[in-house]
């Protein structure tokens, strides 16, 4: 690794808390996770990490210029090419190959699940970091060099496209409605851009500070890492922004990636407490620690539905399972008086222990796996609709009418 990138690596780590968030939360609840920790030959400072069409898991080692490859089964590849320059973000491509930014030479790499690589350069990449699948088909990339986005065609065609508001872009991700959203570390904004090439910029004082990772979850709205003060935001796609954090308890520790995982939830490395961070829809942290865990960098959902991660302090990779969580994604009807027959549908809903309507209890009639079946309970009000198992609470994302 070079000095430019072990620069911009720890400022990512080792950054000072600057500011703090504007909605300070309660104390989250702190979890072991079952956790297994991989090394192998060719692991050198982890960065990224990207689920692969082969259904194994791919990430870029800066430590010594290459690409590495792990399977569920915890085997490890390593593919090494003269390309390949501190490699930093890494994501499965429409062509069933893997692409990466090379930082360090200013390219963009592609490398097929067979291990072999190709290298497209162009005057306009400086520095890229992330890098995501377009919904034209394309990659797009964040060039935190020029203040600038770049897209390149899986033929390799290059095009480049620069806004007064991007400023040291590096997270981007494909959203709803044809666009794709990033991050801006220097100006503490998220910015959103077409397929066209249009530009829209999104503030909100206090609440964006030193963003880093981005992603989308299942519903459209976007969520990124807080480097600053140590914090989740969550822009939806109109724009409108809520930051989450557990302030004054300081468990979100120097969030860098953020990913969608098991149950519905958003997953980050929290490389500054070395542990993994989950946050539910409704703004609910939990955190993962496990023997192994060394400065977690990039996360990512694999296809075993665990969550695998790289570990930047001791150069290995590691996966980590949790306890089920139920989670609540319908109910029918969605109003009703009390007395009335509901059915809940969701994951992992067997054994359930509670149901409540806006916090009065009701009784539960039948329960499996994906579904519970209850009454609305007298002296229930319009609310959320909460279920209860022997490993945690689901809460329904939108409020149950009671007529």
């Amino acid at each position: 690794m070079t000095r430019r990138l072990a620069g911009s690596i720890a400022l990512l780590v080792a950054l000072p808390v600057l500011s703090v968030s504007l909605m300070a939360g309660t104390a989250a609840a702190s979890r072991g996770g079952n956790v297994t920790n991989y090394t192998g030959i060719g692991i050198d400072e982890p960065l990224a990490l990207a689920a692969g069409p082969d259904g194994a898991l791919w990430f870029t080692n800066s430590g010594n210029n290459s690409i590495g490859q792990i399977t569920t089964a915890g085997v490890v590849s390593n593919y090494t090419d003269p390309s390949i320059d501190e490699p930093a973000g890494i994501v499965a491509g429409p062509d069933g190959a893997l692409w990466f930014a090379n930082y360090g030479n200013n390219s963009i790499g592609r490398i097929t699940t067979a291990g072999v690589i190709t290298n497209y350069t162009d005057p306009s990449i400086s520095s890229p970091w992330g890098i995501a699948a377009g919904p034209d088909g394309a990659l797009w990339f964040t060039n935190h060099g020029n203040n600038s986005i770049g897209r390149i065609t899986t033929a390799g065609v290059i095009t480049n496209y620069s806004a007064t508001s991007i400023n040291k872009p590096y997270g981007i991700v494909a959203g709803r409605g044809g666009a794709l959203w990033f991050t801006n570390s220097g100006n503490n904004s998220i910015g959103r851009i077409t397929t066209e090439g249009i530009v829209i910029n999104y503030t909100a004082e206090g609440l964006i500070n030193l963003p880093v990772g981005i992603t989308a979850d299942p519903h459209g709205a976007l969520w990124f890492t807080n480097l600053g003060p140590g914090s989740i935001g969550r822009i939806t796609p109109g724009g409108q922004i809520t930051d989450y954090s557990d302030f004054p308890f300081r468990d979100v520790s120097s969030p860098i990636w953020i990913t969608p995982g098991p149950g519905g939830a958003l997953w980050f490395d929290n490389s500054g407490a070395d542990s993994i961070g989950r946050i539910t829809a409704k703004g609910v942290l939990t955190f993962y620690t496990g023997a192994g865990m060394s400065q977690p960098y990039g996360i990512v959902a694999g296809s075993d539905g665990a969550v695998w991660f790289d570990n930047l302090g001791n150069n290995s990779i590691g996966r980590i399972t949790t306890p089920v969580t139920p989670v609540i994604r319908s109910f029918t009807p969605r109003s009703a008086a009390v007395g009335a027959s509901v059915t809940i549908k969701g994951d992992n809903l067997a054994g359930a222990t509670d149901v409540a309507f806006n916090g009065i209890r009701a009784t539960i009639t039948s329960d499996t796996a994906t579904r519970v079946v209850t009454a609305v309970p007298a002296g229930a009000t319009t609310g959320d609709i909460s279920v209860t198992t022997r490993v945690g609470t689901a809460t329904s994302d939108e409020a149950f009418d009671v007529t």
